[in-house]
């Protein structure tokens, strides 16, 4: 939480297994993030079984590829679901 509020950063997904993992650590250096949804637009590498490791994430795979909006969308009603009080939209890939 940062200043009581609850942070959530969103991560549309496609293809991204290569840089993932840079792109979580570098969000999670800031040490204010509370939580980490990925939602992958259903990619033909490992995106969701990378992002299924990494602490503090929940992870979503639509079952077709969606596209950039509906990815967004996606990644917006989940968090508000998880009751973010703030959420940033950051690109893994």
């Amino acid at each position: 939480m940062f200043q009581n509020k609850k942070i959530i950063v969103v991560m549309p997904a496609y293809n991204a297994a290569r840089t993932l993992r840079k792109t979580y650590d570098d969000v999670m250096a800031q040490n204010i993030v509370d939580a980490v949804i990925l939602v992958d637009d259903a990619s033909s590498d490992e995106t969701a079984l990378i992002a299924r490791q990494l602490p503090k994430t929940r992870v979503y795979v639509h079952d077709k590829n969606r596209g950039y909006g509906a990815n967004q969308k996606t990644c917006y009603r989940m968090a508000l679901e998880e009751g973010a009080d703030i959420i940033i939209m950051v690109h893994p890939d």
